[in-house]
Formats: structure tokens, C-alpha cells, sequence
């Protein structure tokens, strides 16, 4: 007699083989889509920063701005990275097919809406907007536990990073005394996501080069008490600065994270990776977590450090190189391409970093603001548009060996 579970799985197997290859993984819709609104929203701010666009959204424009980034573009490349990594982590087949294609309509929709709330109306688009978190995490925590798999925790986050999105719905609405308390919280979030998933794949995939190349000393290992002390140290001092912004005790546990982050990364063996682009990237990515734990501390400390240029850090820094990094070697790996990469890749790399550092020293004022933020926007958007280039044709065809 067959079980549910058998049915089930024979169902998923007939859904894959009859997907077109851009719905058989997560990662290739919202990976593409992601990048594809990375380079429009800002292309949309940035000619609204000029006077020579009025957005349609009922939201300011900074508002809208900001909104969109975190819970739009990011929220891609989360929904992605987490839809590619739960099979790993359950065994199970990955959502594919109409119900990965319905999570990419819900998505999408989210964007369409919010861009033209002026018309569809803030809640209907707050409905959809905040739907597809509650969609994706119930999608996430059905897969997570119906394994008995104890990977729940990212699934947790994944859910508060759609609480995180109605408080900013509700702050625009002004329900909400603080109107940047949502923003607040979904940066700690993707921060706190960066510590816990770069804490295991940094040290490992570092490892694994190393290995591979006969190395045996001082190797990466995984991640232990120092590490979850480490964490327990940043969660605190991110909740100290989402619930009281302004407070001394706030910026000085930011700044005690912020070197234990840097700390915890130097374990990790980096420098000896160098010669590996797509391992070099993911330390590059990281370092813009101490680096802008310290930033944002110092600026709540009563420093000269502009609160613009430690937010910058963490976002167009740390989650834009991570988010690139995680991208391509996903993409080659799950489409059973080398992991390997070509001055084309590295050239990503060279452009988001160069945005991210141009942005932050815009902020900070070594730089003339409106021409440093103009060349950093260029550089940070062609990061994404030439990811589109390069790895949007292998998003689109099957697996190597797949029909």
C-alpha cells in the first residue's frame, strides 16, 4: 500500500521533470528576480533623488527606498538561499513547479503593489507584502518539521523578518511612535541570519579549499562556544538598538560585537583563502559585519561616525556581498557547473565592493555626498546587472545532464 508520504514524493518527482528548469529551485526564480529589482528600485530612487521621477507609492520616497531593499530584494535572496538549502538540510525534494511559481507571483505582486500603493491602496499592498513571508515561512516550517529536522531557527527568522515588515507598514501608516523601529529590526535579522548561516559555510567552505590543496595546519573549524557567545553578544546588542536606538549601554554592546565579530572572523583563515574568489568573497562579505557593528556603536556612542554610514555598511555592504557571494556559487553548484569563477565573476565582486565602501565614505563625508552616492549606486547596481548577465542564462536551463 502506498503512504501519503510516498504519493507525495512521487508527486513532487512528476512536478520537477515537468517544470521549465527556471521553477525546478528556488534559487533560480528569486535569485534572477531579486537582482533584477536590486538594479530597478535603485534605479528608481536614484532618479527620484534627482527630481526626474514621482514614484507612484503612496510611501515617501525614502521610505519606500529603504522598504523595498530590505524586505523586497533581500527578501529575495532569502527566500531563495532558504528554498535551495532546506532540501539539503531535510533530504526532501525542493518546492518546484505552480507552488514555487505561486510564491514568485506573491512576491512579485508585493513589489507591483507597493510601487503603486498610490493607487492599489498602503493596506492592500501591505497585505501582500507581509502574505508572502507568512507564505514562505508556513512553506519552510512544513518542510523544517515535517523532517524533525532542527534547522527551525532560520524558519523563525524568516517569520520575523515578516513581523519586522507589518511594523513598517504600521509606521508609515503612523500606528507606531517610532517610525524606523520596523527597519531597525529586520537589519538585526538579516545580520543576525548572515552570523548564524555565515558561521557554518565560511569556516567550511574555507576548509574544504584548504584541504583540497594539502593544507592541514591551524584549519577553519566548526563553529563552537566562542562562536555562540559571539552571537548571543550581537543579538543583544542588535535588541538593545531596536528597542532603544539612542543608548549608551545600546552602542557599547555594538561595539563589543563588533570586535568579537571581527575576532570570530579571523579564525576563519581568509588570508591563506586568497587565491579562491569564491571563497575570498564570502570573508570580504563578513567583514562588513564587525566592521559596520563597530560604525553603528561608535555613532551611538556620541562619535563623529553618521548613523548613514554604519547602516550602509551592514546593508550595501555586508548583506548586498553576501547575498553576491551566496548567488554564484549556489547557481554553479546546484546547476552542476565547477565551482570555479572567471575574471567576469571577480569583476561582480570588485563592483560590489567598490559601491559599498564609495556609499559608506559618502556618508561619512570623505566625499562629495551627491557625486560619491551617484558613482557608488552605478558600481553597486552594475554588481547586480552583470550577475544578471552572466549567471541569468544558467538560471533559466536545466542542470547540466537534465533535459
Amino acid at each position: 500500500m502506498i503512504t501519503r508520504g510516498e504519493q507525495m514524493l512521487a508527486l513532487r518527482r512528476a512536478r520537477m521533470a515537468a517544470s521549465p528548469a527556471f521553477l525546478r529551485g528556488g534559487f533560480r526564480p528569486f535569485f534572477f528576480l531579486g537582482s533584477s529589482w536590486a538594479v530597478i528600485a535603485l534605479a528608481l530612487w536614484m532618479l527620484t533623488l534627482s527630481d526626474n521621477l514621482d514614484l507612484p507609492s503612496a510611501l515617501e520616497p525614502l521610505i519606500w527606498h529603504r522598504h523595498e531593499m530590505l524586505f523586497g530584494f533581500v527578501g529575495a535572496a532569502i527566500a531563495g538561499f532558504l528554498l535551495t538549502a532546506i532540501p539539503n538540510w531535510t533530504g526532501r525534494l525542493p518546492i518546484a513547479g505552480w507552488p514555487l511559481a505561486g510564491l514568485v507571483a506573491l512576491w512579485s505582486a508585493g513589489r507591483l503593489a507597493m510601487l503603486f500603493s498610490a493607487w492599489t491602496g498602503i493596506l492592500a499592498a501591505a497585505i501582500i507584502d507581509v502574505g508572502f513571508y507568512v507564505v514562505l515561512a508556513g512553506l519552510a516550517s512544513r518542510e523544517v518539521m515535517g523532517a524533525k529536522n532542527r534547522n527551525l531557527l532560520p524558519v523563525i527568522m524568516v517569520f520575523l523578518m515578516g513581523v519586522a515588515n507589518a511594523m513598517d507598514h504600521a509606521a508609515a501608516a503612523k500606528l507606531l511612535p517610532d517610525a524606523d523601529v520596523g527597519i531597525r529590526a529586520a537589519i538585526a535579522i538579516v545580520i543576525m541570519l548572515i552570523s548564524l548561516i555565515g558561521g557554518r559555510i565560511i569556516p567550511s567552505f574555507t576548509r574544504n579549499w584548504m584541504t583540497k590543496r594539502g593544507i592541514t595546519r591551524r584549519l577553519p573549524t566548526q563553529p563552537s562556544r566562542f562562536d555562540l557567545a559571539v552571537s548571543v553578544i550581537t543579538a543583544v546588542g542588535l535588541l538593545g538598538w531596536i528597542t532603544a536606538p539612542d543608548s549608551l549601554p545600546a552602542g557599547g554592546l555594538l561595539v563589543a560585537a563588533g570586535g568579537a565579530q571581527a575576532l570570530r572572523l579571523s579564525r576563519w583563515g581568509g588570508r591563506r583563502a586568497v587565491r579562491d574568489p569564491l571563497v575570498l568573497i564570502l570573508h570580504i562579505g563578513y567583514l562588513w559585519v564587525p566592521v559596520g557593528l563597530l560604525l553603528l556603536g561608535a555613532s551611538i556612542l556620541g562619535t563623529s561616525v553618521p548613523r548613514s554610514a554604519a547602516i550602509h555598511a551592514l546593508t550595501a555592504g555586508a548583506m548586498a556581498t553576501m547575498i553576491l557571494a551566496v548567488m554564484t556559487r549556489v547557481t554553479l553548484g546546484h546547476t552542476g557547473r565547477e565551482l570555479i569563477v572567471g575574471p567576469k565573476t571577480v569583476l561582480i565582486y570588485v563592483l560590489v565592493t567598490v559601491g559599498a565602501v564609495l556609499r559608506v565614505a559618502a556618508s561619512a563625508g570623505f566625499s562629495d555626498y551627491t557625486i560619491g552616492m551617484e558613482i557608488a549606486a552605478g558600481a553597486w547596481a552594475g554588481a547586480f546587472a552583470s550577475f544578471l548577465a552572466i549567471y541569468g542564462p544558467i538560471l533559466f536551463r536545466p542542470r547540466l545532464g537534465e533535459k
